[in-house]
């Protein structure tokens, strides 16, 4: 199995099946594929008989291939499956600016690599800060600067939307992981 169906498939299986939770702000999801996303991407019918092909799709189409998923993970299996995670929990863009502020900080003052921007675009620059970064450093003190970002990131979006507080166990628990 390659490192992308791994990652997919994992996600798949955590997310789980049909859910309508009035208190979720995505609304209807399947496999953790929102109804609004769904439509985005052609499917047209109810979202409980959504298949896991589909969803697998989506997931490849929308967010694996916007991280440059291939690339990062060519790099570090376990560094594409923590941004692909958050890309779809928390957004494409703010999953790469993490990655990018983290590669920013760890830099040492520029002498390591330059700084990028934290533009949320996996680029040249980006990819080859990380090419820099994992050189200098173990793949894990990245995976837990990520960990630190995205669960501030739950932390804040529970602190903002009172009804948001019942996800945060699940959020910790399932998503914010090394």
């Amino acid at each position: 199995m390659s490192v992308k169906e791994d990652v997919l498939n994992h996600v798949i299986d955590i997310e789980g099946g049909y859910v309508d939770d009035p208190s979720d702000s995505g609304g209807e999801t399947k496999y953790g594929v929102t109804i609004k996303v769904a439509r985005a991407y052609g499917y047209t019918g109810d979202m409980k008989d959504l298949k896991r092909a589909k969803a697998f799709d989506i997931y490849d189409r929308r967010y694996w291939k916007a991280i440059d998923g291939d690339k990062l993970a060519d790099l570090s299996a376990p560094l594409v499956r923590e941004v692909f995670d958050t890309a779809i929990n928390a957004g494409v863009g703010r999953s790469i600016m993490f990655l990018q502020r983290v590669l920013n900080v760890f830099n040492r003052g520029g002498k390591l690599y330059a700084d990028i921007n934290v533009d949320g675009v996996t680029g040249p620059a980006t990819m080859n800060a990380l090419n820099r970064f994992l050189i200098h450093h173990d793949e894990y003190l990245l995976l837990r600067a990520l960990n630190c970002l995205q669960g501030s990131f739950y932390i804040e979006l529970a602190e903002r939307r009172e009804k948001d507080e019942r996800f945060i166990k699940g959020w910790l628990v399932h998503r914010v992981v090394i």
